[in-house]
């Protein structure tokens, strides 16, 4: 077998061999090997397993780091022995695959592909959740599942979150590159211009959105202030509250527990570190986000104009289904034993 690179690196099976072999003989772990290559080297390049392989060849005395001969027909991958590596480490390189099935990694590329797998980047997650994080999460969507009979209490919820709105919303796009290409340079502002937003809103509309200050910050009494603003709008048009935001220190201060009480608004438990079940961020501002990206701002209240058009384009059945997808959220969060939903 000759030593041709695999497709995605410079390295050969042998190449890695030798760094693997170096490490050993400077007395290194396995582990501690993996993490000194692919540090230096490339992430994911040699998994922890295969490390362990060839450590162990060297502690009996077997140095020889050419692939052993092989006679007759290649040898064979068992999807159901190849879907186990998977799923032990879905990073593990197609040479990891090829080392640990002892067969080619363009034999191992064919098979993932026929078995639907591709080479991508995972899902970026806002926060590594504690086993505790998890099953306070858990807790709390059961309990909201199971605090009504049925779901036309959310009719009546009332929701909120700030956002940032860049003055430049710049949209990475992709581009056809060939091998060593870096393509068109796109820029990120180290200190962007921006502008906070506070947005309150239901199944039926936005009840009320403004822009904080520049000069200002949201701490309990401002936040209070602004409750204060939302309860008059809504006077004559919705008595019945079940309000829902996370868990910002001003959204949690005593000042704002109180207010909300007087206000005879109920809270709906969120648990912290959850985005993926708190409607603005799962819904309105993943779509608002969408309207602003590429575009230019001169001054606050080209922001405005926008963000006004934007609420103003948006249907009632828009609304109406970022509030009624809870349900389906919390019971993913329950099943998903408190991982977030992707």
């Amino acid at each position: 077998m000759t030593d041709t690179p695999f497709s995605g690196n410079d390295f050969t099976r042998r190449d890695l061999r030798v760094l693997l072999l170096y490490e050993w003989r400077l007395g290194h772990r396995a582990t501690e090997a993996v993490r000194n290559i692919c540090g230096t080297m490339g992430d994911g390049l040699v998994s922890t397993r295969v490390a362990q392989i060839w450590f162990k060849k060297f502690n009996s005395g077997q140095f020889d780091l050419n692939d052993e001969p092989r006679s007759g027909r290649p040898a064979e991958i068992e999807d159901d022995e190849l879907l186990k590596l998977v799923e032990q480490d879905p990073r593990l390189t197609l040479m990891g695959f090829a080392e640990l099935l002892g067969c080619s990694h363009t034999a191992v590329k064919n098979h993932l592909k026929q078995l639907g797998k591709s080479w991508r980047y995972g899902v970026l997650v806002p926060h590594d959740l504690s086993a505790l994080q998890k099953k306070n999460r858990v807790d709390i969507c059961s309990l909201n599942l199971e605090s009504h009979r049925n779901f036309e209490w959310l009719t009546n919820i009332l929701t909120c979150d700030e956002k940032w709105v860049l003055y430049k919303n710049q949209s990475r796009k992709r581009q056809w590159l060939g091998k060593g290409e870096v393509g068109i340079p796109e820029h990120r502002e180290l200190r962007p211009k921006k502008i906070m937003i506070s947005v309150w809103w239901g199944v039926r509309c936005i009840v009320h959105w403004e822009t904080i200050p520049k000069s200002s910050t949201i701490n309990g009494q401002t936040y209070c202030e602004q409750l204060e603003r939302v309860a008059l709008k809504l006077k004559g048009n919705q008595d019945r509250v079940y309000f829902l935001h996370d868990n910002a220190k001003p959204h949690t201060a005593f000042v704002t527990k109180e207010t909300i009480t007087n206000l005879g608004w109920q809270l709906v438990p969120h648990p912290a570190y959850s985005p993926d079940i708190a409607p603005s961020d799962y819904h309105l501002f993943h779509s608002m986000q969408h309207w602003i990206d590429g575009t230019k701002f001169k001054d606050e209240e080209e922001v405005k104009s926008s963000i006004s058009d934007y609420f103003d384009s948006m249907s009632l059945q828009f609304f109406k289904k970022g509030i009624l997808d809870l349900p389906e959220r919390w019971r993913q969060v329950v099943l998903n034993n408190g991982a977030y939903i992707i």
